[in-house]
């Protein structure tokens, strides 16, 4: 059995600068990186010495000066009662290094009752405990810390995501190129290989019948579905337009992981049996550029869930085959669209270089008409009561019958701070939320200070308990974004956090969240894991903790604030999963005090 080797950690502050196509090695030396070791004779854990790509091996420090680890490289599933051994919580094998539970092909491909012409095969399904894996999932081989933002939009560590599929199959649409031991990504799309910026314009001119910009149009939040490797995100940043990307894991697999290497927002799903797990009202632009979706068929009961996501002026863009191609189905297949969007009350307000838009309407009039003459289904009043968490599909519009839950909506940075009647309806007064946002920025500037790094080393940010989006707000001004979780057995908060102009999804934290290993720079869990001790053996620390390993990277930050014996559990169990745990007594929201934890990943690596 293989042992494990933590060396020293070691670190080079990179400088910013601009990236040139000329020459790996100028490259690099803007970036904070490391590198590994080749393999020897039986497997060892190695903090890997951070060194800039060309220099000769005889710089890199040797695994012989490493102090030594006790934890077992080994094939571990999850048992009852949970087992964490002395020597430390098992490490997977190498080539586990991008497990996905949630995800995993293997066991998907053996169930036999999914609905695969509907792609229920490419949702979020996950395996029994016992055939969970209960390891830390390891990094690849020659793994870097990724490159910081800005840089990152533009270029990533092969390394990192080493695959060349993506590359081979979308090179042409300069979707992503290789470049040395780089990916550079060059703006492209599969309907904008010309480049995202060109694009994103003359979508402009298409919402404001060119008079304006997309933000003008009044967009700030869009859904990007099928987003490839998010491209079409990264450029829609300089408008500060926030968007939440999803894409399956599927021919393409590996897209969601380039997304959140390069420092955008994204996460792994699919428009398939069930509802996104985003709630209804929160997105002034749906966008589908060539995303391999079939909106025409079963009724358009797709177009319907992207109805409901829609804000009431809303747009849904559509550049994808076979619109005005000129292809035996495509008569047949836009036929179908006009007529669904038409019974929809959809406004179809421009076509141009195979794109449509649609505006859906704000009075609900034409859809009661429609209901009425049996064209429409109405969906009954509290289907959009609860949190959008594994809800099938339904084949029905919901109607905004009451006007003054209707909220007229100011540019993002005014929103941030805004009293929005989403939080009247749940019972958060003007005062409650004052304190909160003042709270939040109090704490955020004591984190920055604790940390004791540069705020560039992070961008990927992960609340896991988001409440009314403070801790979100009060980064607002730093390079970050923020995927804001709120577990659907909590207050249904979401609405507000959208409302804010914040992104976010529902989750059940008993269960993985939906993205790839190493996606996130930072996680924050405030009073999370005590509200999931009392569900059942099922969902217990051990189980929290081994995800919360799986999705922050190697130096990654984790601030846990909880009860005291859950914390005092957490720094007992950290060192068995290769964490440094520092404590701090910061305020709590009550004016008293609480403790703190700042957990770190070591930074270690199979060779």
């Amino acid at each position: 059995m293989g042992r494990w080797w933590s060396p020293a950690s070691a670190a080079v502050d990179p400088r910013s600068v601009q990236l040139l196509l000329v020459g790996v090695a100028l490259v690099a030396t803007s970036f904070y990186a490391g590198t590994l070791f080749g393999s020897s004779a039986s497997p060892a854990l190695v903090l890997p010495p951070l060194s800039r790509p060309g220099l000769p091996d005889s710089s890199r420090s040797k695994v012989a000066d490493a102090p030594m680890f006790t934890n077992r490289v080994s094939l571990t599933y999850r048992t009852k009662p949970v087992r964490v051994p002395d020597h430390g919580v098992d490490v997977c094998p190498l080539e586990y290094n991008e497990y996905v539970p949630c995800h995993d092909v293997a066991f998907i491909s053996s169930l036999k009752n999914l609905d695969r012409s509907r792609h229920e095969d490419l949702e979020s399904i996950c395996p029994p405990r016992e055939k969970r894996l209960f390891c830390l999932v390891p990094p690849p081989n020659d793994y870097k810390i990724p490159i910081r933002w800005p840089t990152s939009r533009d270029y990533v560590w092969h390394s990192n995501v080493n695959h060349s599929h993506l590359a081979d199959v979308k090179g042409g649409q300069n979707w992503v190129h290789e470049k040395g031991k780089l990916w550079w990504f060059p703006g492209g799309g599969t309907h904008f290989k010309h480049g995202a910026s060109e694009y994103i314009e003359r979508l402009g001119n298409m919402t404001t019948n060119n008079t304006g910009d997309l933000r003008s149009a009044g967009v700030v939040q869009v859904l990007d579905v099928g987003c490839g490797v998010a491209s079409f995100s990264a450029y829609l940043l300089a408008l500060d337009i926030q968007t939440m990307s999803f894409a399956p894991k599927d021919g393409h697999e590996n897209q969601i992981q380039f997304a959140v290497e390069r420092g955008i927002g994204a996460m792994i799903s699919v428009l398939a049996t069930k509802q996104l797990p985003y709630p209804g009202n929160s997105f002034e632009m749906v966008h589908c550029s060539r995303c391999r979706v079939d909106w025409h068929e079963n009724d358009g009961i797709l177009l319907k869930e992207v109805d409901r996501l829609l804000r009431p002026n809303g747009y849904f863009v559509y550049s994808a085959p076979p619109a005005y191609r000129k292809d035996k189905d495509f008569p047949v297949i836009w036929k179908k669209l006009v007529n669904i969007t038409t019974a929809m009350c959809w406004k179809l307000i421009a076509k141009h270089v195979q794109t449509a838009i649609w505006v859906k309407p704000e009075d609900e009039s034409c859809r009661q008409k429609n209901a009425d003459m049996k064209l429409l289904n109405i969906c009954e009043s509290n289907d959009n009561v609860l949190p959008s968490w594994k809800i099938p599909l339904m084949n029905c519009v919901r109607l905004n019958k009451d006007k003054s839950e209707i909220q007229k909506l100011h540019s993002r940075p005014d929103r941030l701070l805004f009293y929005f009647k989403s939080l009247e309806m749940i019972g958060v007064t003007p005062a409650r939320f004052e304190k909160n946002n003042e709270f939040w920025k109090n704490q955020v500037h004591k984190y920055w200070s604790l940390f004791d790094v540069e705020k560039t080393s992070i961008r990927n940010v992960m609340d896991m308990n988001a409440k009314y989006g403070g801790f979100a707000a009060a980064l607002s001004n730093d390079p970050v974004w923020i995927m804001n979780v709120v577990p659907y057995t909590m207050s249904n908060t979401l609405p507000v956090i959208y409302d804010r102009g914040l992104l976010g999804s529902y989750h059940d934290w008993c269960e993985p969240f939906s993205t790839y290993p190493r996606s996130y720079d930072l996680l924050h869990a405030f009073h999370l894991i005590s509200h999931y001790e009392s569900r059942n053996e099922d969902c217990l620390l051990e189980d929290i903790m081994l995800e919360m390993d799986r999705i922050i990277r190697p130096q990654g930050f984790i601030i846990i604030r909880d009860e005291k014996n859950t914390l005092s559990r957490i720094i007992d169990l950290a060192p068995k999963f290769l964490w440094d745990v520092s404590t701090h007594m910061l305020e709590n929201e009550e004016n008293g005090t609480e403790l703190v934890l700042i957990c770190r990943k070591k930074f270690w690596a199979i060779v």
